[in-house]
């Protein structure tokens, strides 16, 4: 049946069944394909019927998306394609997860016109789950073709199976996705969790340090955890196993998310990089229930580093700190009055500030209203203002100068706590804000 003209797209959806695991979905347009616009309409539904959307944006080849399925242990894949060269792309994917061993994840496709049927039938018998024509847009609708790729995806993942830490040793990032998906869907039972923290506090276990990052919305926060990463490396030559837990947000009503900060990272390819994505769920503060077990799982399989992004806070959050062996807050210059500052309860807790968007108006003034806020904060009227750990940053810049000085103020300190980091090739360039004049063109 037609989707009915005369209802609104908000009154045609509808949350998915209550299941015992969560649709996890990636989403991008293909390769040398611009046009994002029919993605992210059919984006903002999944999310509005329950479904967590890793989001990918445009312009993304077949590895980029595989490897963000299989990281982020995703139930499917949903791809738009307008370039022409869908035969061989939708192929390629179909390849590739096999080569993985992820053939059960369900791909979806579409391109409008471009997609003639024989192509859509000869990509559905290579192992496409369903591609959709125009045609099908007009029977079934929007929430109609949505609700088709709920029902297909809806299998069982057979996580079952994880009885044991061993699978987190091996290596395979494939089988830590399983592992953080299990404990997410609170699959692993209280004495494999009892043994995984046993052994996180064993002192022979080489622990990774946890880094995380916090900040208000919209301050860049995944910006700037892309140039850090990409400063480590480059200083350690990308010898470091670092992984990235990025938490985002779930929707109360529905219980999807908009999981994100992939759109925002460049630095993250390669087998050096592991990312995954969170949704806050049913949790009631900025980070999920399940946050400090994924944590340990990352560090028992042998990570150099792990960083925490946490979605946008408010000023009275900082839950974070306890999760934690370094904090970093991010905001911006666009704080209102100083006096807003006492209100900021990680301005308590962290260990740097980083005043992002530093080139804005005001950014100077906020380094110095935010320094002496730190001063008071710690009692630390013996030392100099600008000693205070608050640095100006403008992460979308190219080798921007003061990103530089808070790498190294970071680098630095895990090596005074006593912490394995591994000596870099950096050198410190003594001016802990941005300089405009320091870019290379």
């Amino acid at each position: 049946m037609p989707a009915n003209p005369g209802l609104s797209l908000q009154e045609t959806i509808r949350p998915v069944p209550e299941m015992g695991h969560r649709l996890r979905f990636v989403t991008a347009t293909s390769l040398f394909d611009g046009h994002d616009a029919s993605i992210n309409v059919m984006r903002r539904i999944l999310q509005a019927s329950g479904v967590e959307v890793i989001h990918l944006g445009h312009n993304r080849s077949v590895r980029e998306i595989v490897d963000a399925a299989v990281e982020e242990d995703a139930t499917g894949i949903a791809v738009s394609s307008y370039q022409g060269g869908h035969t061989e792309f939708f192929k390629y994917m179909i390849d590739m997860l096999r080569e993985r061993n992820r053939a059960e994840i369900r791909v979806f496709g579409g391109g409008g016109g471009v997609i003639v049927n024989r192509e859509i039938r000869e990509l559905e018998a290579y192992g496409v789950t369903r591609i959709y024509s125009p045609r099908d847009g007009q029977v079934m609708g929007l929430q109609g073709m949505i609700d088709d790729m709920l029902e297909r995806t809806e299998f069982d993942p057979k996580l079952d199976h994880i009885t044991d830490l061993s699978v987190l040793r091996t290596g395979n990032r494939g089988e830590l996705a399983r592992m953080i998906t299990a404990i997410e869907n609170q699959l692993v039972g209280s004495p494999l969790l009892e043994q995984l923290e046993k052994e996180i506090k064993d002192t022979t276990t080489v622990r990774a340090p946890v880094i995380g990052i916090t900040g208000t919305g919209g301050s860049g926060k995944s910006s700037l955890t892309d140039e850090l990463v990409l400063r480590w490396r480059l200083d350690h030559s990308d010898t470091l196993q670092i992984a990235i837990l990025a938490i985002d947000p779930s929707r109360k009503k529905t219980g999807g998310a908009l999981l994100g900060d992939r759109i925002r990272m460049n630095a993250i390819e390669g087998n050096q990089i592991f990312m995954r994505s969170l949704a806050t769920r049913s949790s009631t503060s900025e980070t999920p229930a399940q946050l400090l077990p994924i944590i340990q799982a990352v560090q028992l399989a042998g990570f150099d580093l792990v960083i925490v992004e946490t979605p946008g806070i408010g000023q009275g959050d900082s839950a974070i700190t306890s999760l934690t062996d370094l904090s970093l807050y991010v905001m911006t210059p666009e704080f209102g009055a100083a006096s807003q500052l006492e209100k900021i309860d990680m301005l308590d807790h962290a260990d740097f500030v980083a005043i992002n968007k530093f080139d804005r108006k005001g950014g100077e003034d906020a380094v110095r209203d935010v320094r002496k806020q730190l001063q008071r904060n710690r009692s630390a009227f013996d030392q100099k203002l600008s000693d205070m750990p608050v640095f100006g940053t403008v992460a979308s810049h190219f080798n921007d100068t003061g990103v530089s000085e808070l790498y190294m103020a970071i680098h630095s300190t895990l090596e005074t706590r006593g912490m394995v980091v591994r000596p870099g090739s950096f050198s410190e360039h003594g001016v802990p804000e941005s300089d405009p004049y320091g870019v290379i063109v």
